[in-house]
C-alpha cells in the first residue's frame, strides 16, 4: 500500500477559538493517538487532498516537527454546508500490530451480460478488512468476469488474501441489471403463455359440458320408449 506524507506542527491551545482561527488561515485540527501519548497538531488542508479526495486507501506518515510517526486515517469531519475539513483523527500504527481498515472494492473483468445489454451496478464501494500492515492491500479485486444477467457477485465470492474482511458474506457487491427491454419482452412472453393455458382450459371445459349433455339427453329418449 501506498504512503502519503503529511507535515505537521504541535497545537499549543486546543479550545474552539484557536480550531477556528486555524481553519480561518487554512489548516486543519488533528489528533493522533494509539501511541503513548495523544498528540494534538494542525497541517496545511492542501496536504489531505491526496489523502481525503481519493478512492485509493492510503498509509499516512505524519511528520510532526520531526517526528516521524506512521498512521492511518480514522475519521474525517466536515462542515456541514461547505463541506470543508473541520478535523481529522488519526491513529498510529506499530509492525506487527494488526489494524483494520476501510478499503476499496475494484470491479475488475468484462461481465458476459454486459454484451447482451445489462449493466453493472456497483452496491459497496468499500469493504472493513484486519490483518497486519504489511498485508493491507490498495484496494480489494471483485472479478465480475463471469457474471450473467441477473447474477450477483457477493463478499463470500471474494478471495482474501492475508487479512480477514470483516462484513458479512452475504452482502452483495455487484449486480449485472437486466435491462428493461429485455424484462418487458418476458413479461410479454410469460403473458402470451399465460393465456394459451387459459384458453386450452376453458376449451377442455366446453367439451366436457357437451359430453355431460348427451346422456342426459339419451336417458330422456330411453324413459320415453
Amino acid at each position: 500500500m501506498k504512503t502519503v506524507e503529511v507535515i505537521g506542527y504541535k497545537r499549543a491551545n486546543l479550545g474552539k477559538a484557536e480550531s477556528k482561527r486555524l481553519r480561518e488561515e487554512g489548516f486543519v485540527p488533528c489528533v493522533m493517538y494509539g501511541g503513548e501519548e495523544q498528540i494534538h497538531f494542525y497541517s496545511p488542508a492542501i496536504l489531505f487532498r491526496d489523502v481525503v479526495y481519493t478512492a485509493d486507501a492510503h498509509f499516512v506518515e505524519l511528520n510532526i516537527e520531526g517526528d516521524i510517526h506512521r498512521t492511518i486515517l480514522q475519521d474525517i469531519q466536515f462542515h456541514p454546508v461547505s463541506d470543508a475539513l473541520v478535523h481529522l483523527d488519526f491513529l498510529e500504527i506499530f509492525k506487527g500490530t494488526v489494524v483494520k481498515m476501510t478499503i476499496p472494492v475494484h470491479l475488475e473483468g468484462q461481465a458476459p451480460g454486459v454484451q447482451q445489454g445489462g449493466k453493472v451496478l456497483k452496491k459497496v464501494k468499500y469493504l472493513t478488512i484486519k490483518g497486519l500492515p504489511k498485508n493491507m492491500p490498495d484496494y480489494i479485486k471483485a472479478d465480475i468476469s463471469n457474471l450473467g444477467l441477473g447474477e450477483t457477485i457477493k463478499v463470500r465470492d471474494i478471495e482474501a488474501g492475508d487479512y480477514e474482511i470483516l462484513n458479512p458474506e452475504r452482502i452483495t457487491l455487484a449486480t449485472l441489471e437486466v435491462p428493461r427491454v429485455l424484462k418487458v419482452v418476458e413479461e410479454d412472453e410469460e403473458g402470451a403463455e399465460g393465456e394459451e393455458g387459459v384458453e386450452g382450459e376453458e376449451g377442455t371445459g366446453e367439451g366436457a359440458a357437451e359430453g355431460s349433455e348427451t346422456p342426459k339427453e339419451g336417458g330422456d329418449a330411453g324413459g320415453k320408449g
